[in-house]
């Protein structure tokens, strides 16, 4: 166990050394500040990296990762990561990413306890009922776990528009778009949803907000 934890050292020596190699600047750039074009909320799972399936370097995509990609109005660290991305780094686009064999997906359609983590698939029970007549025709556990995952992604990109950060960003005129992603595990390949939100037009009358803020 103490030699897979101080691999990691090892591992971080040799990145060090190889990135000094191929740019010289590289790291003095970087401390310099961030300037990242992209939101990624994404999985907690180890298998799906931001940067290295996006084939982007540090500092291009700001990064917020929890159980299932989710969008919890109540939860104050995504709030909070989206609030700095959008306000102080000015990103203009938000991903919301998925993958299939989603642990948390795969969790959220059986009726095991698992343990306080239930209370958060909870969330991902409810888009299930959203969508039960859909996916209760799916017969392929496989396939109807493939089209969960879809259809979360999809709603949480829907939960990110109803948000007052982003719809007071549009109201102030920033450029920001939302887009809904699912990554393929069994190839490496990410996916386009085509869910792309850019304006509160697509947001139930009754989740739009005005511009106005209540003391």
């Amino acid at each position: 166990m103490i030699q897979s934890y101080n691999q990691l050292f090892e591992n971080n020596k040799k990145w060090v050394a190889k990135t000094n190699e191929e740019n010289p600047e590289f790291f003095t750039n970087l401390a310099n500040g961030q300037s990242p074009k992209f939101l990624w909320i994404g999985c907690s799972d180890s298998r799906v990296p931001a940067n290295e399936i996006t084939g982007t370097q540090p500092g291009d995509i700001f990064v917020h990762r929890n159980i299932a990609n989710m969008v919890i109005h109540t939860d104050i660290s995504m709030l909070s990561v989206l609030d700095y991305s959008v306000n102080v780094l000015g990103v203009k686009h938000i991903i919301v990413c998925g993958h299939y064999g989603c642990g948390g997906v795969n969790a959220a359609m059986g009726n095991k306890q698992v343990g306080l983590i239930d209370n958060w698939l909870r969330h991902i029970k409810d888009v299930y009922r959203f969508h039960e007549q859909e996916l209760n025709a799916i017969t392929d556990p496989r396939k109807r776990s493939d089209r969960l995952v879809e259809l979360n992604v999809q709603e949480q990109v829907r939960d990110l528009a109803k948000t007052s950060i982003v719809q007071n960003a549009w109201s102030n005129g920033q450029f920001i778009q939302v887009h809904g992603l699912v990554y393929d595990i069994k190839n490496g390949i990410l996916n386009d949803l085509n869910v792309t939100v850019d304006d509160n037009t697509d947001v139930e009358e009754v989740y739009r907000l005005d511009a106005t803020v209540v003391a």
